[in-house]
């Protein structure tokens, strides 16, 4: 894909999934802003703070003077419901929601035509495990988000999301038990969204919008019953 000339704004940018995507955006082209809390040559900062988000945007635009390409990627806290206090779980909220909806809202008036929103949401927004609930709330938020968004900012910007499941961001091929227990029959890197976050971003996507897809090698789709397949229940 050609991204020529298009700028990038990456969230968590800097390692795993969000360094994927920008590697991907760069090949192809794009002019790429990441901002993360991780030491580095990009913008360093934490989204949970207003004003760092406001300094950041301005200086993209004052770069560049538009944005093409906005991806919420970066990981809010996961903690549960024992251990997190009610200051984790707001710092989960404002990293998960509060700052997508932000820099969306911080970047409308310079949104170029054709440009795209894609939110990184997680499989969690609909399934869970215990003791997870700052990180499944902030994902289970972004994935409403991405509707609402889609709808308000209708003629100016696509906006989707991705849920991914389970992904190794160190590209590990498992074997066994933890890639067959998955319909694809592996687990899955940051490739598998990467791929997909460009795809979304380009006009072969153009009718695409308000849409979360889940990218979990079908996980959750597979029903499980105790018994079943060789999958026992330990109470």
């Amino acid at each position: 894909m050609d991204f020529k000339n298009k700028t990038a704004v990456i969230t968590g940018g800097a390692q795993g999934i969000g360094r994927c995507i920008a590697e991907e955006f760069k090949k192809a082209g794009a002019n790429v802003c990441i901002i993360d809390k991780q030491a580095g040559t990009h913008f360093v900062g934490d989204i949970a703070d207003k004003q760092v988000l406001e300094r950041f945007a301005a200086e993209v635009i004052t770069k560049y003077g538009h944005v093409d390409f906005l991806i919420n990627n970066a990981l809010p806290l996961m903690k549960g419901i024992d251990d997190c206090t009610y200051e984790e779980f707001q710092y989960a909220m404002s990293v998960g929601v509060t700052a997508p909806f932000y820099l969306s809202k911080l970047f409308a008036p310079h949104l170029a035509e054709g440009a795209a929103i894609v939110n990184i949401s997680s499989s969690r927004d609909r399934m869970s495990q215990p003791q997870t609930e700052s990180y499944t709330a902030a994902k289970g938020g972004i994935a409403a988000l991405t509707h609402a968004l889609a709808i308000s900012l209708a003629g100016k910007a696509r906006v989707n999301s991705i849920s991914p499941g389970w992904i190794d961001t160190a590209y590990t091929v498992y074997d066994g038990p933890d890639a067959i227990q998955q319909p694809a029959g592996r687990v899955g890197n940051p490739m598998d969204i990467a791929n997909m976050v460009l795809f979304l971003c380009s006009d072969k996507a153009g009718f695409i919008t308000g849409e979360n897809i889940c990218i979990d090698g079908g996980m959750t789709r597979q029903m499980i019953y105790h018994g079943d397949n060789g999958w026992t229940l330990k109470a």
